[in-house]
């Protein structure tokens, strides 16, 4: 990333796709305050690592990052693959990082069909109209274009995933659910608690005591 000082904090963009600043989030967008290292299982998007999240033991050291991002990624993992890939988030984190982690609220999904229907828009992205099919096994349309990598293969609830990042050793845990979008922040030592919550606050997204 461009005009980064050497005092940045380091943060492992994981499923991070084809490069993009709006891809971050903006709490890891502050002009020279944190290093993004990209990370992808399918090299056609150039990342800066090519491995799978369930094993990133070859690539990336223990504890060697401040935060690590994941936007979108964890539901296309198979289920089996979900806790290997939560311990590894863990494990690549520094004593004070914490995992900002956003993927599809399956219970929101759910509520949507029950509403609408199965095929109905539900919103419109830049890559097109999505719907509550979409959400639950990948976009269609990029998925019959042969990008197989877009398939969803688990889903998530608030607890389940709360529950599944507990099970990997993070010591605090808070969830959010924010319209399709589920959230959570997974933090390593408690004692960071309060102030990665106001980095996030400052940031626009809110995590309530659970």
């Amino acid at each position: 990333m461009d005009g980064v000082t050497e005092t940045a904090r380091s943060v492992l963009h994981v499923g991070c796709g084809a490069p993009g600043i709006d891809r971050l989030h903006p709490v890891f967008r502050g002009a020279g305050r944190w290093r993004e290292v990209r990370l992808d299982v399918d090299p056609g998007v150039a990342p800066d690592i090519v491995c799978s999240t369930t094993d990133m033991r070859r690539a990336v050291r223990d504890a060697s990052f401040d935060a690590l991002w994941s936007s979108h990624n964890i539901e296309h993992l198979h289920d089996h693959e979900v806790g290997l890939a939560l311990a590894e988030f863990r494990r690549v984190l520094k004593p004070a990082g914490f995992a900002l982690i956003r993927c599809p609220d399956l219970a929101a999904i759910i509520e949507a069909i029950r509403r609408d229907g199965l095929e109905s828009v539900a919103y419109v992205a830049p890559a097109g109209p999505v719907t509550p099919l979409d959400m639950l096994y990948g976009f269609r349309p990029a998925i019959a274009r042969g990008n197989d990598y877009m398939a969803h293969k688990t889903g998530f609830t608030d607890l389940r995933l709360g529950r599944l990042l507990v099970e990997a050793g993070f010591a605090e845990v808070r969830t959010k659910r924010a319209m399709f979008d589920l959230w959570a922040i997974a933090i390593v030592d408690a004692a960071a608690t309060e102030t990665v919550l106001a980095q996030l606050a400052a940031s626009g997204i809110a995590f309530d005591e659970t």
